[in-house]
């Protein structure tokens, strides 16, 4: 009751108050002022007064200006500005016709978006239960009305969401600072922990509610936006360290939803959100085991989170879901994500999680794997440590016995990840060499075949006899098919040229490509497709094979213009390609002299481009043209090769004349050093 009066009397000040009158009656009536104390009285209701004329004039000068309060969802203005000494008006508004409740509900709504007047709302108990029944009774009747009571209560929830979490967290921390003064004060005070601790509090289920009713709100995604003015996030992490289950499953819940916006995940990321959300897995709560594990999986998309998520160790916590039923899909996902960055491939050799996949794998019983756990498979076959726990055992032997059954093309993805890997892995599939070339043929799906090509075409293995498995299995003419421009889709193509390629480092398989005429097949292809980079790349390495071998080479050599093409790509924008076509034309140089002296003078060209262009383009006045003789000066470089020009060679006296040309001997026996030539002879004529 005394509080109630003093928020009367505090709401009821103007400029026009007797404050001596006042504070008189004041202390007669209170029975907590003593008469000693009516000039403090005075004082304070005098500071009073001149706080709410302040405040009035500041609202009417600054009616125009930006609020200083947060900024809601759109709500039906009026044309009015509330002051909070009228707030007893607008509750009686309360009690009047429709029109009139919607203009004293927004009013309220003016006073409850500002927070230096929450507390005061709170306290009035007799306005909010009006508020609660209008709503309740008349929210049919109008829209506007309905709204604005609507917001008032989602405008008073964060007042006492943060009041709960400040409270909560300043009596731990005076808790722990007693603690550690005196240990007796400790035992004095324990058996009042439960009372703060404890869900039953009547404190705790006025915040639980707030938050129930703000989840509700932030499904409109308008709402959701002008939460974040508030700093709800801030909050919502701050109470992941509570312990009680049905907050902590509200406030993930609740995060889980704000994650959809970059701010609030930025938001999250600077709040360490991952350590505190770690530390609730495993956890015994099976709903709230579930809504962490799905923001995780929202989290996860983040590949800097992602790093966070290995750092504090979630990695083997969610091995050990796999084998778990109401978890394994959940988990299994969030662990997929984690293994797409090849720094953390290697660490699932440290955990359970392989044997479990292949268990999984093995018992699937339809067709077509889940893919999810493939997808996470093929990632995890990407590493050789990985690999090597795969094929452990029959591992291998029952992927193929799956994969060739059900002509599955991600489980051959998966293989062949597997087959890229050197070492003894490699060599587990020679036996299998036959089934997978089988599968190379128009009849199969495509997909499927791309990826028994790939497998094949990683194959490097010298013991291998490629010439008897290209003749049994008639590979020959379907490879030279396929290269057709046109023929296949692009993704079989390529890969048929890397098939190419790798048959190609034996003697006898490259002399019978070479036969068929795959050659000027790959030259067309080359015409084809000049503008992508990896056709380019390939089919340039299938060169580089063949030139190894005579008879493909003398064929390349001689028989087609494969080396005018690699000098044209010798100056590439693609450095592997640049590098290829370096290492081809070498071994075409070593064995060929007319292709020497092109690929020698195309280099010259190349290193010494800027020099040629400027005396290319070198053009001189008409009064100097015979500045030096009655003959005109003739061009330096003429259409001629710039190597067979001598008289662009220096002797000791300048320029040797054309007539006296030098054999390539005399740069044997002398060395340049800075333009001049040094040796141990005497120059002719000296």
């Amino acid at each position: 009751y005394q509080s109630q009066q003093a928020g009367k009397i505090k709401s009821s000040l103007n400029a026009n108050t007797d404050i001596t009158s006042l504070a008189r009656k004041v202390v007669e009536e209170c029975k907590l002022f003593f008469s000693s104390k009516l000039n403090e009285v005075e004082q304070l209701l005098y500071f009073f007064q001149n706080r709410r004329d302040s405040l009035s004039g500041k609202e009417k000068k600054e009616k125009s200006s930006k609020p200083k309060y947060f900024l809601l969802l759109p709500f039906f203005f009026i044309d009015e500005v509330a002051n909070i000494n009228d707030m007893d008006v607008f509750f009686e508004l309360l009690y009047e016709d429709i029109p009139d409740k919607v203009r004293g509900s927004a009013l309220i709504l003016q006073l409850a978006r500002n927070p230096d007047f929450f507390e005061e709302l709170l306290l009035n108990e007799t306005a909010l239960g009006a508020l609660a029944r209008v709503l309740r009774e008349d929210w049919k009747q109008s829209v506007e009305l309905a709204t604005n009571i609507f917001f008032i209560f989602f405008s008073l929830c964060f007042f006492i969401i943060d009041h709960e979490l400040k409270r909560h967290e300043l009596f731990f921390l005076e808790l722990s600072k007693k603690k550690k003064a005196d240990i007796l004060f400790f035992w004095h005070l324990n058996p009042l922990l439960p009372f703060f601790t404890n869900s039953s509090t009547l404190f705790f289920f006025i915040f639980l509610v707030a938050l129930y009713l703000l989840l509700n709100l932030a499904e409109d995604t308008r709402t959701e936006l002008k939460m974040r003015n508030f700093f709800l996030v801030h909050m919502l992490v701050k109470a992941l360290d509570r312990d009680n289950f049905e907050l902590l499953i509200l406030v993930v819940s609740f995060l889980k939803i704000f994650f959809i916006f970059m701010e609030n995940k930025n938001d999250m990321v600077f709040l360490d959100i991952v350590e505190k959300l770690v530390k609730m897995i495993p956890c015994e709560h099976e709903d709230l085991l579930n809504i962490t594990l799905r923001l995780f999986f929202f989290l996860s998309f983040d590949t800097g989170l992602r790093n966070k998520m290995v750092f504090f160790g979630l990695l083997p916590k969610l091995t050990a879901l796999l084998g778990n039923d109401n978890y394994k899909q959940i988990a299994m996902c969030v662990l997929y994500h984690i293994s797409m960055d090849d720094r953390f491939k290697s660490m699932f050799a440290y955990t359970d999680c392989i044997p479990q996949l292949m268990k999984m794998l093995f018992e699937c019983s339809d067709e077509r794997i889940d893919l999810e756990l493939i997808s996470f498979c093929i990632n995890l076959a990407a590493n050789k440590r990985n690999v090597q726990l795969i094929c452990e055992g029959n591992g291998l032997k029952m992927l193929m016995k799956r994969a060739l059954k059900f002509k599955d093309p991600l489980l051959m993805k998966m293989i062949r990840n597997i087959s890229q890997h050197d070492g003894p892995t490699k060599n587990l599939f020679i036996d299998y060499v036959g089934d997978l070339a089988a599968q190379i043929s128009n009849d199969e799906e495509e997909e499927f075949v791309i990826e028994c090509l790939g497998t094949l075409a990683n194959l490097t293995i010298p013991d291998l006899d490629w010439e008897l498995v290209l003749k049994e299995y008639k590979l020959v003419p379907y490879l030279k098919d396929k290269l057709k421009p046109g023929a296949a889709e692009d993704d079989l193509v390529l890969e048929v040229v890397i098939m190419i390629g790798t048959v190609s480092m034996d003697d006898s398989c490259a002399a019978l490509l070479a036969k068929s005429g795959i050659i000027p097949a790959l030259i067309e292809l080359l015409n084809a497709q000049q503008e992508d980079d990896e056709f380019v790349c390939q089919i340039i390495y299938v060169f580089y094979q063949m030139v190894f071998h005579q008879a493909t080479r003398d064929v390349i050599i001689k028989e087609t213009q494969a080396p005018a093409y690699l000098i044209d790509l010798m100056h590439d924008k693609n450095n592997e390609i640049r590098k290829v076509c370096d290492n081809t034309l070498d071994i075409i140089a070593e064995y060929d002299e007319e292709w020497a002296k092109k690929i020698q003078s195309e280099k010259f060209r190349w290193h010494n481009s800027q020099w040629l262009e400027m005396v290319e383009s070198r053009q001189m006045d008409e009064s100097e043209q015979y500045l030096y003789g009655d003959d005109r000066i003739e061009p330096y470089i003429h259409e001629g090769d710039i190597l067979e020009r001598p008289d662009l060679f220096y002797n000791s006296d300048g320029l040797i004349a054309s007539e006296g040309a030098i054999s390539p001997d005399f740069f044997n026996d002398y060395h340049l050093q800075n333009g001049d030539v040094v040796g141990q002879h005497s120059f002719p004529g000296r």
